[in-house]
């Protein structure tokens, strides 16, 4: 059997044909007009002369047009390439180059950055414009290219070819390019379907960001259950609220800072929730004063947690629903990250991968059908990462008796603010770009709502100056603000180093982490 995304819309289209498969705005279509949409835009991007293989990016709110990308870019033959809607200019320019991408899709968020991003991409020749307003000049209209099209067959791409380029941090300053294969996907939306509890007919809300592939996991899962896409363009407490009592969703992902900012709103107390039965979260930690509330204002849903990472496609564990209890409140077991999938293997191993004991800290290594097929032209980086199967996070942690996972640092030097993956070095290198820097220091600090906030320890050049926030506005020039320091401290002396001249942010870090119980807040 070939492992295909495009079977999977083929079986949703099948088995429920008039069943609505999204919702957006004022929008609506069933799962045969929706077929029938994904075929004609693979037309399209055929007639724009993609070949098989091309990467097709899109950068974009949420919408009803984000599913129909997903599923015509492979129908096509073609890699889709979503990108992070926070990125500076620069940002998605170097992705773009990096991927080689020739087009890009851009909704009416993001029009007016396409000409500043296409002046850097010299192989970048069509912009698409999929918004609702007026289509800017040079570019061509979503609507207008697909209404043309002719319906195409299946391209027959599966297995693994090459699915997608999803760009996660880099430790080199750059994002880098996770590949991702039909069968990572298709093995991946089967778990996932059962892990979180779909049923026929379910109905998803997509208002965690389209483009972060923990949103992109329920694409395939709610298409295996021929179920309902329902999207907001962006989250906000509000949007999801009206949505939730609007569409009656059955399931739910929100990151844990988005979980805190629903339960603040003084709109949730006026809403009918009570179409929730499954709340999943992930991409943080969360605590669990957040949670017990959580629990009491959502009374019909219950609460599940997924982690894992691009690489992996993207889960490697769930904390299931029955530990979301006061039972599992009691045994400690909401503080972890739950067990491996029912599709993946996971060893925690010292710096000679050796399977350490259980209840010691090593590094989490996981192997399955899920994991990456490597980093888009960085052969140096996925030998590092990818070795015999088996993915090494860079998450230290300890797994117990019973197999549950508890993560307690990271072994690189990553950040997690928001459920944002934040990377020193990308930080370091734009402050390392104003003239008044010598050098700096980038660590994460623990926040009460973002779980990590990023610090910059910045050593100035002699008899240069420069305040905080010049250095804030600097940083916002040339990377996404959720990666830019959110504080700044100077300082005089050097930096502690270790014996290879390393910087020791370990020390750096113990000022702000003394008095927390673990690595990651």
């Amino acid at each position: 059997m070939t492992m295909q995304l495009s079977a999977v819309l083929r079986r949703a289209q099948q088995v429920a044909p008039n069943a609505t498969a999204t919702i957006h705005l004022d929008r609506q279509q069933n799962w045969t007009e929706f077929l029938n949409r994904v075929q004609k835009l693979a037309g399209a991007f055929h007639a724009l002369g993609v070949q098989p293989g091309d990467r097709v990016a899109l950068l974009s709110l949420n919408s009803d047009r984000y599913v129909e990308y997903f599923f015509a870019t492979v129908w096509a033959g073609a890699a889709m390439m979503p990108m992070n809607v926070r990125w500076a200019p620069p940002e998605c320019a170097y992705a773009l180059n990096d991927a080689g991408a020739e087009i890009l899709i851009v909704d009416d968020a993001f029009a007016k950055a396409a000409p500043a991003i296409q002046a850097e991409v010299p192989g970048l020749r069509t912009v698409v414009f999929a918004g609702d307003g007026d289509t800017p000049d040079g570019m061509l209209n979503y609507e207008e290219i697909l209404a043309a099209a002719d319906p195409v067959e299946d391209a027959g791409r599966g297995d693994d070819d090459l699915a997608g380029i999803f760009y996660t941090g880099g430790t080199t300053g750059f994002p880098k390019g996770v590949m991702l294969s039909h069968k990572n996907f298709y093995v991946g939306g089967i778990s996932n379907a059962q892990e979180l509890l779909l049923a026929d007919g379910d109905v998803y809300l997509h208002a965690a960001p389209m483009f972060h592939i923990a949103d992109l996991l329920w694409f395939v899962a709610v298409t295996f259950v021929s179920g309902t896409h329902v999207s907001i363009p962006m989250f906000t407490p509000e949007a999801t609220l009206d949505a939730v009592e609007k569409h009656r969703p059955t399931h739910l992902l929100l990151v844990p800072v988005m979980i805190l900012m629903v339960l603040q709103s003084e709109k949730l107390n006026e809403t009918d929730v009570s179409s929730l039965k499954l709340i999943a979260y992930g991409a943080s930690p969360i605590t669990e004063a957040v949670l017990t509330k959580a629990f009491e204002k959502f009374p019909n849903a219950q609460f599940l947690q997924a982690f894992g990472q691009t690489e992996l496609a993207p889960v490697a564990t769930i904390l299931g629903t029955q530990f979301h209890t006061s039972d599992g409140l009691k045994s400690g077991k909401l503080r972890s990250c739950g067990r491996a999938t029912r599709i993946c293997e996971i060893r925690v191993v010292d710096e000679n991968d050796r399977d350490v004991s259980r209840g010691e800290v090593g590094h989490i290594i996981v192997r399955g059908p899920m994991t990456m097929l490597g980093y888009w032209n960085k052969p140096e980086v996925t030998a590092a990462t990818l070795k015999d199967g088996w993915v090494y996070t860079g998450d230290a942690g300890y797994m117990d008796e019973e197999g549950f996972i508890f993560l307690m640092d990271r072994l690189k030097d990553m950040i997690v603010s928001g459920g944002e993956n934040v990377y020193s070095t990308e930080v370091e290198n734009a402050l390392a770009q104003h003239p008044a820097v010598a050098t700096s220091a980038v660590i994460g600090i623990p926040h009460d709502k973002w779980g990590e906030a990023v610090h910059a320890i910045v050593i100035l050049k002699p008899d240069a100056e420069a305040s905080e926030q010049a250095l804030k506005d600097h940083c916002h020039t040339l990377i996404a603000g959720y990666k830019c320091p959110q504080s700044i401290s100077f300082r005089d002396d050097p930096f502690p180093l270790s014996g290879a001249n390393k910087v020791l942010k370990t020390e750096l870090r113990k000022p702000f982490w003394d008095s927390e119980t673990r690595g990651i807040h």
